[in-house]
């Protein structure tokens, strides 16, 4: 059990903004090194001048690396960029946490972005554990933490909205670290893995999908589709706006999640580090997520009717 981070080194995936940047600034203060990758410098900038700003232990090294988790290729170099910067030839903690949205359509989406969302919240965590594991292995102890998500139990946003692409990487990225604890238990015992699942967490993942994926405005799919959706949720007049009204109601939805979410970054955060300590390979991230996860196993055959989120808040 890794019940303390002091002196350790943690490698953060998606450490420029939400979840990642809130890892980082926890571990950093808890007297960890970090090495972060994303896809932004100046995401990651922010983050380091927060750790700065919060104060940095003595000792503490904080690196930033510009790498798409989904390119393998710029994996092993983010591996081995931080073997040389930190001066090591071992790590002690791998945080997958970088992923993004899009794709929800099988049926309707571009292919383009079904795959690239794929790419990114299924083989983002599977190339950064194959490049890491060597490191890991060489440490006296090491705890690899993967973030699902509610969708990865759940394959539903909400009544009437497609969520595919995303759900389906997210399944992967449990069942895998699922199949993980048996394989390390018989083979690398002084490594362990955790399952993150988090809920409504208060992170920016709609803007910055939209920049990731690239904003190059509506395609008639994604006019349909936001169109649907914005009807769904009781907005007015939604089949008639034009596209400069569409954006708008899109950064609302975005930034309504963000402010509304029952949980924030900063406490997905702790609650991802004290699982950690405690050594749990299972970590539920919010009281939402955790209802959710009851109904589900309690009724499964009812996970997907279309009245099954207000069942599953009763």
């Amino acid at each position: 059990m890794m019940q303390d981070f002091g002196g350790r080194l943690a490698v953060v995936t998606g450490g420029g903004t939400g979840m990642g940047r809130e890892l980082v600034r926890q571990l950093v203060a808890q007297g960890a090194s970090v090495a972060m990758c994303d896809l932004f410098a100046d995401a990651m900038a922010e983050t380091t001048r927060l750790c700065v700003a919060d104060g940095v232990p003595q000792g503490v090294r904080i690196t930033s690396h510009v790498a798409d988790v989904g390119d393998e290729e710029q994996v092993i170099r983010f591996a081995a960029e931080v073997a040389r910067e930190h001066d090591t030839d071992h790590i002690h903690l791998l945080f997958n946490n970088a992923g993004i949205g899009g794709g929800g359509s099988f049926v309707l989406d571009d292919r383009t972005e079904w795959d690239r969302v794929f790419q990114i919240c299924w083989f983002g965590v599977y190339f950064t554990c194959r490049a890491f594991f060597p490191m890991l292995q060489r440490a006296d102890a090491g705890h690899i933490v993967n973030t699902s998500s509610a969708n990865g139990f759940w394959a539903a946003l909400m009544p009437g909205v497609s969520h595919t692409a995303y759900s389906a990487a997210k399944f992967a990225v449990k069942g895998f670290t699922e199949a993980l604890i048996t394989d390390l238990r018989n083979y690398a015992p002084h490594i362990q893995a955790s399952i993150v699942m988090p809920g409504g967490i208060g992170t920016p993942i709609g803007l910055n999908s939209r920049r990731v994926l690239g904003d190059t405005g509506f395609t008639d799919v994604g006019r349909q589709k936001l169109r649907r959706h914005l009807t769904a949720i009781g907005v007015a007049d939604a089949d008639t706006m034009d596209d400069a009204a569409l954006s708008e109601a899109q950064a609302m939805l975005a930034k309504r999640f963000e402010e509304m979410a029952p949980t924030s970054a900063a406490q997905a955060a702790t609650i991802i580090l004290d699982g950690v300590k405690a050594d749990r390979w299972r970590i539920l991230v919010g009281e939402d997520v955790t209802r959710l996860d009851k109904r589900v196993r309690a009724d499964p055959e009812r996970a997907y009717d279309p009245d099954f989120l207000a069942y599953a808040a009763e």
